[in-house]
């Protein structure tokens, strides 16, 4: 083989992909992160606690440094600063249960392929409906990940320092940004619209850090539920746009803006792919899931956003990034309206 020639690593990385699913579930399903970040560093140490067979330890801890979430010297192993972050238990950023959805949907992914072919999931898209009891799973799983882009949407509007803002979350899942936004901003209120059963999880996640007195639910579809006009003076709608097509974003965008205030703004926090479609990775590869779930979703473009919210009657829009696979496109509501 010349040096000329590419290798052939990265293919056989990617076909056998599978073995990195597994390996991060059955990590954090036995917290093996979480030992580690307490102290517990060589693999006779984490067999003991965990009681993984000391050989599947080994084998563990081999293939995690492979994949690049832990480090080993002298025969201890740490956690690489993204797996601590993000995969040690009770942290505010933890997604370990994500790691545990996607080990629970591999046996299922063969069965899901043809939807290649038949252009979606059909006639029950499992995102469309509201008490299917993925949710209750999804939106404590992928809650961590939303801190880092509540604290940028914080960043960019004042919201710790601007006193006495009105809030509405359309779709808000776990509640994790009213309880970011809520914690930094003392006189700050929340209204979150989403079905019943997912304002319930909110509601948990919200009492656990005292935050419920400036915390309203509203139960309903945000497609169809009324809403008061020029009330608030921010409004998000974060991981909702993904699910749905481009005409319904539209639609939604509207509705949104007239329940700002004038120069209110809209936070929208999503996998959003470059215009040429060159990239980010996950936005990309996460089409594929919507292909599977959704009947209409995606993952969309800058363009498609800026195009969406600007036939929306939004002026002023903009993108940032968040230090993490989702990008926030935030518009403002006129002054004049």
């Amino acid at each position: 083989m010349t040096s000329t020639q590419p290798s052939p690593g990265r293919i056989l990385e990617i076909a056998s992909g599978y073995w990195a699913t597994g390996l991060l579930g059955v990590a954090t399903r036995n917290s093996l992160f979480t030992h580690i970040h307490h102290g517990l560093t060589t693999p006779d140490e984490l067999a003991a606690k965990t009681g993984l067979a000391p050989r599947g330890t080994q084998t563990l801890l081999d293939g995690l440094v492979g994949l690049g979430l832990l480090t080993t010297q002298d025969g201890a192993y740490r956690n690489t600063p993204e797996a601590d972050h993000y995969l040690v238990e009770g942290k505010p950023t933890d997604i370990s249960g994500f790691a545990q959805l996607k080990l629970a949907e591999m046996d299922k992914l063969g069965g899901r392929l043809d939807v290649f072919t038949t252009g979606g999931p059909g006639t029950q898209p499992m995102v469309e409906v509201a008490d299917n009891p993925h949710w209750e799973n999804v939106v404590t799983a992928i809650a961590g990940i939303s801190v880092p882009a509540a604290e940028t949407a914080s960043d960019v509007l004042g919201i710790a320092t601007t006193p006495d803002l009105d809030i509405l979350d359309i779709g808000g899942g776990s509640g994790i940004f009213s309880s970011v936004w809520l914690g930094q901003n003392p006189t700050a209120h929340v209204t979150q619209l989403d079905w019943e059963p997912i304002n319930n999880i909110a509601r948990r996640l919200l009492s656990r850090h005292s935050l419920a007195d400036r915390f309203t639910t509203l139960d309903g579809d945000f497609h169809t539920t009324p809403l008061p006009a020029a009330t608030y003076d921010i409004a998000l709608y974060s991981h909702i746009a993904h699910q749905e097509s481009p005409e319904d974003n539209t639609t939604v965008f509207a509705r949104i803006r007239d329940t700002l205030k004038p120069g209110g703004a809209l936070i929208v926090c999503d996998y959003i792919v470059d215009d040429d479609r060159s990239g980010p990775s996950f936005p990309l590869l996460f089409a594929s899931e919507m292909l599977a779930k959704s009947n209409t979703g995606g993952t969309w473009t800058r363009a498609d956003y800026t195009t969406w919210l600007t036939d929306a009657g939004y002026t002023r829009v903009t993108f940032h990034d968040t230090g993490t696979p989702a990008t926030l496109a935030i518009a403002h509501k006129s002054t004049d309206h």
